[in-house]
């Protein structure tokens, strides 16, 4: 790398350690300035600042970290430290409320990107009132009809069903025991025993027995 780029580097990483006056590696330093410089550039500057004494090089195990030099930095006492922490508290409270109302906004964004248009909306209202027309047709064309089932004529129905529906089952069941039966010396599958004795299913025919 060139003279000129290793001193725009060491300008660079000694202006954003002042302004953020936090520690960081040189890997923290590498990617918080978006990679402009290589890596061995940015560990020679910092060894470099540090040597100079323009930052402070701090030794955790095998970890490097570099902070900028605190003694360029005014004194604060603890009453504007105090200061400071309630504002930073305050700032939190209003960032909270802030992000809970976009949050919120946007929800009701979405629901109204959802909804429908008032155009849409007058087009549906005219489907469902011709709905609604039709309807009353029907509804006026069956109150009006005199062939009407009688309420005994209805149960004998129900009751016909019901005993139908019973011997269907019965009757199935009764067929399926004896297939079962003939299953326990028969050579081959269920399958091929109902094609052997041409036997048809409820099954094959997607045919439910009423509850």
């Amino acid at each position: 790398m060139s003279k000129s780029k290793d001193s725009d580097a060491v300008t660079a990483i000694l202006d954003y350690l002042n302004r953020q006056n936090r520690p960081y590696s040189a890997i923290d330093v590498f990617n918080n300035l978006h990679k402009e410089f290589g890596k061995t550039a940015v560990v020679r500057a910092l060894e470099d600042l540090a040597q100079n004494g323009k930052i402070k090089e701090k030794v955790y195990g095998k970890q490097k970290v570099y902070v900028a030099d605190q003694s360029q930095f005014p004194d604060v006492d603890d009453s504007e430290l105090k200061t400071m922490d309630t504002q930073i508290k305050e700032l939190q409270d209003k960032l909270q409320k802030t992000q809970s109302t976009c949050k919120h906004q946007e929800q009701e964004l979405r629901s109204i990107d959802t909804s429908m248009s008032t155009e849409q909306a007058r087009e549906r209202l005219e489907q469902v009132n011709q709905e609604i027309e039709c309807n009353k047709e029907k509804l006026a064309t069956l109150t009006s009809a005199t062939n009407h089932v009688r309420p005994e004529e209805k149960d004998k129905i129900y009751a016909n069903q019901a005993k139908y529906v019973k011997g269907w089952k019965k009757r199935k069941r009764m067929t399926m025991d004896i297939v079962n039966a003939i299953l326990e010396g028969y050579p081959k599958t269920k399958k091929q025993l109902f094609e052997d004795v041409g036997l048809e299913t409820d099954e094959e025919y997607n045919v439910k027995i009423p509850e």
